[in-house]
């Protein structure tokens, strides 16, 4: 596989660098502490042109790939795993699956918006009772005229105390499982539509996560995404490539994880000696850059297969690729992050040094976006299905 990136990817990277180490590094504690996103990040990121990634140029984007996309996040990550977070959520879930699954009309009229930063997205699949049964979700949309009529609720949302459009999955037939799914927009300021105070989360912590809550809720029927009862090939679609993004975020993690462990080993002195010196810490350095590399070739890997497959789902090679990537590199980065914290002694344990929040901040990607046991049946089953794939 050619790792070698674009002149265009390069210098993109590069600006991403230099902004996140140099306005987003100095607040990223306080950010951690205060629960709360840089001021104007939207909008500055939208000038950079990180928000359009993905997105066509008609529609306000700056065009090219996954690819590009998730190295972005990654580096985002690498800094500020709370804002990587949000960030994804609004460029990824939402924006990304309306440009993939709206029609003309639903994308000249928000894509722009999402692009630029004036408008914020989220996504509402994850409801209080369903989770990783994402075809059991009870939020209903019934027909009424032309108007669908929300109620239920979404939990664990990401950005939804701040987004002035949600995408919502929806069951408008509750009898047909996954094929009366469907997928709709649903803006701020509607009547029914409110968001429950912000979460006090263990980690990510400045990425604002709320419920969303729809009661009665009248929503034009000219906002479904997709078709009445077609949703599942949206979600399905926008799972995989959420998955990859996720993957790049949590790599970003065990990169800085790995980059604070071996600063520390190097410099903290036992006995006369760095520790660094010391086989047992060696082996753990050596397993640490081991695993974060694996990981990289398989994101990589599934983010270039995301662009070659605009369609996922089941039966597609990215649907098992992507799962089997946030699944490796979720566990991977977990334990880069638990080692670190462990080489960093009590130190670490303090709030006084980065690995805690990196430590903290690392879980979710064991839970979020199907949890590790939700992505092994994803690849056993496709497995079992269409086989490997091996040439």
């Amino acid at each position: 596989m050619d790792l070698e990136f674009s002149l265009e990817q390069k210098m993109i990277l590069k600006n991403v660098k230099d902004f996140m180490r140099r306005e987003i590094a100095p607040l990223a504690e306080e950010l951690d502490r205060d629960a709360r996103l840089p001021e104007g990040i939207w909008e500055t990121f939208g000038k950079l042109g990180l928000l359009g990634i993905g997105i066509p140029e008609e529609y306000g984007g700056s065009g090219m790939d996954k690819l590009t996309f998730t190295l972005v996040t990654e580096q985002v990550a690498r800094v500020c795993p709370g804002l990587a977070l949000s960030y994804v959520a609004h460029s990824n879930l939402c924006a990304h699956n309306i440009e993939h699954n709206a029609s003309d009309r639903i994308k000249k009229k928000y894509l722009p918006g999402l692009c630029s930063g004036e408008v914020i997205g989220c996504l509402g699949i994850t409801e209080p009772d369903a989770g990783s049964d994402a075809v059991g979700i009870r939020t209903t949309a019934d027909i009424d005229g032309d108007h669908l009529v929300l109620n239920g609720s979404k939990m664990f949302i990401t950005n939804a105390p701040i987004a002035d459009i949600a995408m919502v999955y929806t069951k408008t037939d509750m009898d047909k499982r996954a094929r009366g799914i469907t997928a709709v927009i649903v803006e701020k300021g509607t009547p029914g539509f409110s968001v429950s105070p912000k979460l006090d989360k263990m980690g990510n912590r400045c990425s604002p996560t709320a419920e969303l809550i729809f009661n009665n809720c009248r929503v034009p029927v000219e906002n479904v995404v997709g078709e009445v009862n077609g949703g599942i090939n949206v979600l399905m679609t926008g799972l995989d490539t959420e998955r990859v993004a996720v993957a790049g975020l949590a790599l970003g993690i065990g990169e800085t994880a790995m980059d604070l462990a071996l600063k520390y080993a190097k410099s903290r002195k036992q006995f006369n000696r760095p520790i660094s010196e010391f086989q047992m810490v060696k082996a753990k350095l050596a397993n640490m850059y081991t695993e974060i590399e694996a990981a990289r070739g398989l994101i990589y890997r599934a983010a270039e297969l995301a662009d070659r497959s605009r369609r996922g789902g089941k039966g597609t090679p990215i649907h098992k690729l992507a799962a089997a990537a946030i699944l490796y590199t979720g566990e991977a980065v977990s334990r880069a992050t638990d080692i670190s914290l462990q080489l960093h002694g009590g130190y670490g344990y303090t709030t006084e040094y980065p690995i805690n929040r990196f430590y903290r901040d690392a879980k979710l990607f064991e839970i979020g976006a199907g949890t590790s046991d939700i992505r092994r049946l994803v690849v056993a089953d496709e497995l079992i299905r269409k086989g490997h794939g091996y040439l």
